[in-house]
C-alpha cells in the first residue's frame, strides 16, 4: 500500500472514531438532561455568607467542580428532593471525583435563612454542603449569572413560598460557568456524564 494511501486511511479512521466519541458524548449528555455551553461563561464577583458566617466572594468557586443550587429550608418539596439527589449523585461518583467535587445550597430565602439556619438544615444531610446567604442584590446578581432565577417572596416574615429554578448549575475548576444540570435528574446517566466530563477536562489541563 503506499504511503500516502496509508496515511489517507489512517486519517479517515481517526476521523471516524472522533466522530463517533463525539456522537457517543452528545447521547450521553441527552440522557443524562445535562446542557453544556460551548464556552465556560464567566460569572461577576459576589459577596456573601457561609452557613459558618464566613465571608465568601465567588473566586472560591475556583479549584474544583461545583455543583450549585437555589433554594430555601422552608422549602417543602423540591429542595429535600434535590439536595438528597445531590448526595446521592456525589456518592456513586468515583473516589479520585468525588474529592473533587463541592455541593453548594444557595438561599433564595436570605429573610429567614441566616447561616445558622442554613448549617442546621444541611447538616442533616451529612454530605459536606456549603450554604450561602447574605444581600438579597447580591443573591440575584449570582442566580442571574448562573442562569438559577428565584422570585423574591413579597413578605418576610410568616409562612410563604419562593419560586426558584430546579435546575442545577455546573461551575468547573476555571470558576466559569460550564452549563446547567436539569431537572428532572436521572442519576445513573448523571453520574456517568459528570465523571466523564470531569476527566475530559482533566485531560485538557
Amino acid at each position: 500500500m503506499p504511503a500516502r494511501l496509508g496515511r489517507l486511511l489512517l486519517i479517515g479512521l481517526l476521523t471516524l472514531a472522533t466522530s463517533a466519541l463525539a456522537l457517543d458524548r452528545a447521547a450521553l449528555l441527552d440522557e443524562a438532561n445535562i446542557l453544556l455551553f460551548p464556552q465556560p461563561r464567566p460569572l461577576p464577583t459576589v459577596e456573601l455568607l457561609t452557613q459558618d458566617a464566613e465571608p465568601w466572594r465567588t473566586e472560591a468557586l475556583r479549584g474544583r467542580w461545583h455543583l450549585l443550587f437555589f433554594g430555601f429550608t422552608s422549602c417543602p418539596d423540591i429542595c429535600p428532593t434535590t439536595l438528597a439527589d445531590m448526595r446521592r449523585l456525589l456518592a456513586e461518583l468515583p473516589p479520585e471525583q468525588r474529592a473533587n467535587v463541592q455541593l453548594v445550597l444557595v438561599t433564595a430565602d436570605p429573610a429567614r435563612d441566616s447561616p445558622a439556619q442554613l448549617k442546621d438544615y444541611l447538616s442533616y444531610y451529612r454530605a459536606g454542603f456549603q450554604g450561602l446567604t447574605g444581600d438579597l442584590t447580591q443573591l440575584q446578581s449570582l442566580s442571574r449569572a448562573l442562569g438559577l432565577p428565584f422570585v423574591p417572596a413579597a413578605q418576610t416574615s410568616g409562612d410563604y413560598s419562593v419560586s426558584h429554578s430546579g435546575n442545577i448549575a455546573l461551575v468547573g475548576p476555571d470558576g466559569r460557568l460550564h452549563g446547567h444540570l436539569r431537572a428532572p435528574f436521572k442519576l445513573d446517566a448523571l453520574r456517568r456524564a459528570l465523571a466523564q466530563i470531569m476527566a475530559s477536562e482533566s485531560a485538557t489541563q
